[in-house]
């Protein structure tokens, strides 16, 4: 049988290694391909396997790479109802399984083993899904994506890894695509430079989803004044955190001082006195009543946050409205900078939320400016 391909299908004819990443731009036939891969050559050349198709969420998994592989096995007369298991979303195909997951689906992320996955827009994902996705395959793991995120765990754990071929393709790769699509895309040029970099080129990109910008500087200026402490409190798993800010006209600058787990009131306190800290006013979360009044009785100046009708939003607002500076060497405070975004719904479209997840030294910081900068200058806020 003779089908259509591109070079994303070369890629995986080449690939010897087990894991074969593909970045790239839209339209540059990334996922059309390693289906096409997947139908016409390993599982023509295998039985008895099982491939696992997924991603983050299930509507997402239906309207994307499961209609396009039932549209390429109709496409080449090769689909039969009768291998089709509609309510399972598995497909027989020359006597292997390929089953269609996503990630809120837990029990089937921690079920059976696989022998290729195949993850599809693979920055959906957290690096603990990776991570549970991966434990379970045995030969063979195909991912693709967008690169809408400057920052992300997939350029850190999986593209350096000595086992892991990456390639990067763009629309220019499809040979394809008709005039209008090329037109419409060439079109990001003039009008988006961030989505041209991302969806022309295949490049990396500052997500929109992404709340903060920030700048990295080696040192707090000597005439910025000094705002307050934050702190917010962890234990087993989550940090306990210390964060200074200071203001300089419309610039913030941040300083962090500790990010540890499984510390108790006694060893805070010994950590602040390390630090040298006596009467500087330390804004804690609000809800860590008892915490607040352990530490007052050592002798810190620690009040509750003060907190507002939607206050995490509120306290976002506020610090989007100064310039952001965090001093180079506070790595996890730039990591959780770096990676705080807005959710998405189920349809992928942001929704005025951010991720509720590693945002432990931000959450010191919205404690230590809105307690204090909101007073004066964000009145509209209603302060309780």
């Amino acid at each position: 049988m003779k089908i259509k391909t591109n070079v994303v299908f070369e890629h995986l004819l080449q690939s010897e290694k087990k894991i074969t990443v593909e970045q790239g731009g839209t339209r540059s036939g990334k996922t059309y391909n390693i289906l096409l891969y997947i139908i016409f050559k390993y599982c023509l050349e295998n039985t008895g396997k099982t491939v696992t198709i997924c991603r983050k969420t299930f509507p997402a998994v239906r309207s994307s790479v499961m209609r396009d592989f039932l549209d390429i096995l109709k496409q080449y007369k090769s689909y039969s109802e009768a291998e089709h298991n509609k309510s399972n979303h598995e497909y027989k195909l020359n006597g292997n399984l390929v089953e269609f997951i996503s990630l809120d689906q837990p029990q089937k992320v921690r079920g059976r083993k696989r022998n290729l996955l195949f993850i599809n827009e693979a920055n959906e994902l957290d690096y603990e899904d990776w991570q549970q996705l991966v434990f379970r395959t045995e030969d063979k793991i195909i991912i693709d994506f967008n690169p809408s995120d400057e920052y992300h765990w997939l350029y850190d754990k999986v593209i350096p890894r000595d086992d892991a071929d990456f390639y990067i393709t763009t629309y220019l790769d499809n040979m394809f695509l008709n005039k209008s699509i090329v037109e419409e895309i060439e079109r990001l040029k003039d009008t988006d430079e961030t989505y041209w970099q991302i969806y022309g080129l295949g490049l990396k990109g500052v997500s929109k989803a992404t709340i903060f910008n920030y700048i990295e500087v080696n040192k707090i200026p000597e005439d910025a004044e000094f705002v307050s402490y934050g702190a917010d409190a962890g234990y087993s798993n989550d940090p306990t955190t210390l964060v200074s800010v200071y203001k300089k006209e419309h610039n913030l600058y941040i300083r962090e001082h500790l990010y540890q787990t499984q510390m108790t009131t006694y060893d805070i306190a010994n950590k602040w006195k390390q630090l040298g800290i006596q009467r500087e006013t330390i804004y804690f979360d609000s809800a860590e009543p008892r915490l607040i009044e352990e530490l007052k009785r050592m002798g810190f100046n620690v009040r509750p946050s003060l907190k507002g009708a939607d206050s995490i939003n509120a306290g976002i607002d506020l610090l989007k409205r100064f310039k952001i500076h965090i001093e180079a060497d506070s790595h996890n405070c730039i990591q959780e900078f770096r990676n705080y975004k807005w959710q998405e719904d189920r349809s992928g479209k942001m929704i005025n939320k951010p991720i509720d997840k590693n945002q432990h030294t931000i959450d010191a910081v919205r404690y230590a400016t809105y307690s204090v900068l909101s007073k004066p200058n964000f009145g509209r806020y209603t302060i309780i």
